[in-house]
């Protein structure tokens, strides 16, 4: 079986002007209720997401729904595993912490409209609110021209288009029963946006790694040794392992509470996990300024996957 980005959920860069992240916990009541339901969601939930695209084809609807670990193991105890599927470890730095945090179900919808997020995340809850509770719920946007909130532009080294499913979806060499599906993680990031403005513009760029206003790159000796861009690169013998990357914004600026929900899809979460080991073991210079407040790994499977757990065959 090879590849095929029809037959995967939504794990490609398209971060949306209005998103919607939603992590669910199930309640564990009734395990053969919960499971019936979780299979009418895998049946209906593709349905959901058609209609709407009917409904307003102009939305760019894009929705990518998954499981974390202890939900896997609690609702398809004798099913096959995805390999990588685990509770998130937290990853211990000098000076801080990538925290691990609960999830059992998680949404990520994004679309032109938020009043279109608003209808998919309604109707998707109208099946499962009766056996989840909402652990966490951000309501993200497009900041200007695409940028992160902290003002530079985002994800420039992602894939782009069909390029990106040969670094988000699993292939049948590494895990066959699971061909097509990806792994999510996700973490939320409080940032001290006071203390960020408060950085010349040339400290800002330094941090990062690249000019704020044309987005290009620093020379090394340009750099701290921390700068983002560094700190957060899996390397490898000369060779850069990528993973699809989103950085969305979100705020209350009445309560000055403002940050960047990250999202990375990837086939390998090992990528995805030695980007944020060096990061927190580098005290990567942005974590100055961004205390991650959740994180957790998911795992979003395939249609054909989707189709199974909604016949039950799992």
């Amino acid at each position: 079986m090879t590849i095929d980005i029809k037959k995967a959920q939504d794990v490609y860069k398209d971060a949306g002007e209005s998103v919607i992240f939603t992590t669910l916990m199930l309640k564990r009541e009734d395990q053969t209720v919960e499971k019936d339901t979780i299979a009418e969601f895998s049946d209906m939930s593709n349905s959901i997401i058609n209609s709407m695209r009917v409904r307003d084809p102009e939305a760019q609807v894009h929705v990518a729904w998954g499981f974390g670990s202890n939900a896997w193991d609690y609702l398809f105890p004798d099913a096959p595993k995805p390999k990588e599927l685990a509770p998130f470890k937290e990853i211990k730095g000098p000076k801080y912490t990538a925290v691990s945090t609960p999830g059992d179900l998680f949404i990520h919808v994004r679309a032109s409209k938020m009043s279109v997020c608003y209808e998919i995340i309604d109707q998707f809850m109208g099946i499962l609110r009766p056996i989840t509770t909402v652990e966490d719920e951000t309501h993200g946007f497009r900041y200007f021209e695409g940028r992160a909130i902290v003002g530079f532009i985002d994800g420039t080294e992602n894939p782009a288009g069909i390029e990106s499913m040969d670094y988000t979806l699993i292939d049948e060499e590494q895990d066959p029963e699971f061909v097509n599906g990806s792994y999510a993680f996700a973490q939320k990031y409080n940032h001290n946006m006071a203390a960020w403005n408060a950085l010349k513009t040339e400290d800002q760029e330094k941090s990062i790694g690249r000019h704020k206003f044309s987005d290009r790159e620093l020379d090394d000796d340009e750099k701290l040794p921390n700068a983002h861009n560094i700190a957060s690169k899996d390397e490898k013998d000369g060779v850069e392992h990528k993973i699809v990357r989103m950085n969305v914004p979100f705020s209350d600026p009445a309560k000055d509470i403002t940050g960047t929900y990250f999202i990375g899809y990837s086939k390998d979460f090992a990528i995805t996990n030695r980007m944020l080991t060096n990061m927190f073991t580098k005290s990567d210079r942005l974590l100055d300024f961004s205390t991650p407040i959740t994180g957790n790994l998911f795992f979003i499977p395939s249609k054909e996957t989707l189709e199974k757990i909604a016949e039950s065959e799992y």
